[in-house]
Order: structure tokens, then sequence, then C-alpha cells
């Protein structure tokens, strides 16, 4: 059986050195904000050439604080691409701010700056912009559009970690970005766990003390705050899994270009262009047969996903927010998606069955 996924596996290299800063980290006794959460912030924010990084604990978290620390007015708008996954809706709406869907390219499942400035108003505040499946959006032209309209620009970045647009790494294109280490992601801990970065010193001081109960100074209380604090432990993780990210994303490249080089036309693959550096978090393929493929590919020994089933204007959670939106190209895209194996631990021999498997469909 080739997984989609095995974390036990993908985590094998680096198991000796989670045992040592374990067992030292226990014996250090010091495990909320401490030095591994210092030292990881401060090399994410280098990776990522930003200034500064704050750890927070989910990447919900980091998405719903950045937007809380620019104080938007309740009931202003923020525009986010119609497919993103669940959470980035969330965080709008945790915040009183109202999403405005705006529909991606079929190429790249990305935000299409094309439509942007449509649907911009006079409540209109912020882009939130999400870097799906590894692939940067087309910053150049929704940092154009947000300067024009005076607009603020969040990143979600959970699945982009090292991707790059024009030589630029997410994490340093908008005023702030958000980071989930999910397990499953490229820089992924071994628990929930979230960043923010941002060249602004006033609004990562405010994330700091968000995250942190509003409070600079313990027992003592600037802001109306929250508990979402980066743990120790895992910063620790981190700090080992960041020193070997773009051994990651580079094996994932590698085997992304096997299945864009191998797999027949029938497939279509995702978009390619000397513009940007992709990561792949995730690799996906989309065909009209899609839940026919993927049942075929179980029923021959190969796990896949689908990232995502469901849009998110057509969740019952979603009835009466955004269900008014009608959106073919994100269903078109939901309805066709099938994600392929890519993790850390495959090997090219898998990726190869894969395709061998696929290309007889």
């Amino acid at each position: 059986m080739i997984e989609y996924e095995n974390l036990a596996k993908s985590n094998q290299l680096f198991l000796e050195d989670y045992k040592n800063v374990f067992a030292e980290l226990i014996g250090a006794g010091h495990y909320i904000l401490g030095q591994n959460v210092a030292q990881f912030e401060n090399n994410f924010s280098t990776y990522c050439n930003s200034n500064y990084c704050v750890g927070v604990a989910n990447g919900l978290d980091a998405l719903e604080l950045s937007l809380k620390a620019f104080q938007f007015e309740k009931g202003s708008e923020v525009i986010v691409p119609a497919n993103t996954y669940i959470a980035t809706i969330l965080s709008i709406l945790h915040n009183d701010l109202v999403p405005v869907l705006v529909e991606p390219d079929i190429r790249t499942y990305n935000i299409d700056p094309s439509l942007i400035e449509e649907k911009i108003t006079s409540k209109t505040k912020a882009i939130l912009v999400v870097h799906l499946y590894g692939k940067v959006c087309e910053m150049d032209k929704i940092n154009s559009i947000a300067k024009k309209h005076n607009l603020k620009i969040i990143e979600d970045g959970a699945q982009a970690h090292g991707a790059k647009f024009k030589s630029t790494r997410t994490g340093a294109f908008g005023d702030i970005a958000a980071f989930s280490f999910y397990p499953t992601k490229n820089l992924g801990a071994l628990a929930d766990a979230g960043a923010v970065t941002t060249n602004n010193e006033l609004l990562a001081g405010t994330i700091k003390m968000l995250r942190n109960y509003g409070s600079s100074k313990k027992y003592f209380n600037e802001l109306v705050g929250y508990n979402s604090r980066l743990d120790e432990m895992q910063a620790a993780f981190l700090l080992i899994k960041l020193r070997n990210l773009d051994k990651i994303n580079e094996h994932k490249r590698k085997l992304a270009q096997i299945y864009l080089q191998q797999l027949k036309q029938d497939f279509i693959k995702p978009h390619v262009h000397p513009d940007f550096y992709d990561v792949y978090h995730i690799f996906n393929i989309r065909h009209p047969k899609r839940n026919n493929l993927k049942e075929f590919l179980l029923k021959n020994g190969i796990g896949t996903e689908i990232h995502y089933p469901v849009a998110p204007n057509k969740q019952k959670a979603m009835l009466g927010i955004l269900d008014k939106y009608i959106t073919p190209i994100t269903e078109e895209i939901h309805a066709t998606t099938l994600s392929l194996p890519i993790s850390f631990f495959h090997t090219t021999d898998d990726v190869m069955k894969v395709i061998e498997t696929m290309n007889k469909f």
C-alpha cells in the first residue's frame, strides 16, 4: 500500500534529534515562552526575510490574531478566495468582519487578481490571500491593487512554507502573514502550532500581547487577549524541521517533476511557470471522473485525498453567510481535484507506481 501520508515515516529522519531536544527541554524545566520559542521566532523571521515573527498556538489563531491586530471596524469587508480552506473564512467571521468571496484562477487555484477590484467597496479593508497547495499568489498584481485602494494584505501561508514568487518567499509580501505548522505541513510540528510574521513592529508587539492574555508584563493586561502561545516543545521540534525545510521542499519538488513529466495528458496537472517556486504541500490533479479515479487507485493500493470536497459557501455552517455566492470555478475545482502522494517519506519508486497505475485509468 502506498499511503497518502504517514507522519511516523515522515518524521523518522528527525527522531534522534527530537529525542535529544525533548530530554534537554524536560531537564531545563522551562516549558512556556522560553529560549526555543525565541530562537524559532528569530530563525523563521530570518528564513522568511521578515523583521518579526511571533509564535502562536495554531494556524487559525495566527490568522485570527493577525486580523485582530488591525482593529478593523465591525462589519468591515475582507476579500478572500472562494476556494480556500474553511479556517481562512472562520478567522474573518471570528473578528466580526465580512468575508467577500473572489473566484480563483482555474490554472493556479489561487485568487484571480483580475476579479478583485470589482469586489472592492467603501467597506473593504483588506485582502486575505491564500497561497494554496504550495504556490504563491500573483503578489505583484495584488500588491498593486492593495496600494491603489489603500488596503491591507494578510497572507495565509499555511500551505506554502518556503514557496517563492519572483525570488521573494511567503511571509514577506504583505502587511502580515499567518502560518500553520500542523503536522502534515512541509514545516510541520508534532502537534498544532503556528506563527505570524511581519515587518511592522507595532503589529508584532500587538500579536505578542494578544497571544498572552493581552499582556506584555506578567499580571498586567493591556488588551483583551487570548491564550495562544507556541509552546517550547513544538518550537524545539520546529527548529529541527526548519533546518531541513529546504531539503523537504526540494524532495517534494523532485517528486512533483516526475508526476508532471510522466502522467498522461488525461489529467489536468498543476500549472508551472518560472516566476513561481512551488513547494507542493499538496500535489493535486483534476479529472472529471475524480471519484472513480480515487476508488480505482485505492483498489490498486494507492491512497489519495481530496482538498477539498466541499467549497466554503456550500458548507452547512455557512448557510445565511456565504451561500449567496455563485462560484462555478470554485465548484469545478472542488468536484474534480484529487491530491496524490507526495510526502517526505515517499520515494521515486512510489511515485512511478502511482503514475503507472493512473495512466491505466
